[in-house]
């Protein structure tokens, strides 16, 4: 298991995941190619990802490309891959130096050979960090994911490592993903859309949703802000009755 040196627990919405959406359209509403639109939103995480510390998020979850973002259409996908290699390149010795923890999360198998080197070795560098965790989703699906959890579990059951009766919802949890992550307090999604794409189904049964209206090229510091004051209002009861 992948892990990082998680501090305590603070009050708020610990752990936030964002659904990145509307780098495209925003592009297209102004008369750019889709690409403009994801290097301006590849410029909003670098903001984003600093204004965590200092709004007391601890851990911050991305989705970047999904298992479905594959059919879109080939000089996009081959942008967007250009863009992360860059991200990683550029942004890693700042990830560094402001203790953040990286970690990429979905299957790799279909990366290229130099963007899994990247990726490993950026964790590697930032494994011992611990003043933000940031979890990157790269050809992530959340069925997929559940589905190479359920084979490595079946797996060890052939081997004769698990009994079946032994199996437990931590026993998936330890082989999902996100194996040692707490799961997200809040997932907000931009761009008006009402879904989440499967962004993590397992992870997110209690977590508090929202849903804006903003781009999230032009999804700003302050919104975000405004996104984590909020959630200090919602009753979570995670199934209980209100006390």
């Amino acid at each position: 298991m992948y892990e990082c040196d998680i501090e305590s627990a603070r009050s708020g919405p610990a752990h936030v995941a964002i659904i990145m959406d509307g780098n495209g359209r925003w592009a297209e509403s102004r008369g750019l190619p889709r690409l403009a639109g994801h290097k301006r939103g590849a410029d909003r995480v670098r903001e984003i990802v600093e204004s965590c510390p200092d709004l007391g998020v601890s851990h911050l979850t991305l989705f970047a490309f999904s298992t479905e973002n594959w059919k879109r259409p080939a000089q996009e996908v081959q942008g967007l891959f250009r863009l992360f290699r860059r991200y990683i390149k550029k942004e890693g010795a700042r990830l560094v130096a402001e203790g953040a923890c990286v970690r990429f999360i979905g299957g790799r198998d279909r990366l290229e050979s130099d963007l899994q080197a990247l990726m490993a070795g950026l964790e590697s560098q930032t494994v011992a960090n611990g003043r933000l965790h940031l979890t990157v989703a790269i050809n992530y699906g959340g069925r997929d994911e559940i589905l190479r959890a359920t084979r490595r579990v079946a797996d060890a059951v052939r081997a004769g490592t698990l009994n079946v009766d032994d199996i437990t919802p931590a026993t998936i949890e330890a082989n999902l993903d996100t194996a040692g992550l707490p799961d997200p307090d809040l997932i907000v999604r931009t761009s008006g859309e009402y879904r989440v794409s499967g962004f993590l189904p397992w992870q997110s049964a209690y977590s508090e949703f929202a849903f804006v209206d903003t781009r999230w090229p032009d999804f700003t510091v302050e919104m975000f802000a405004a996104q984590v004051r909020n959630f200090g209002r919602r009753e979570r009861r995670f199934g209980a009755v209100a006390g």
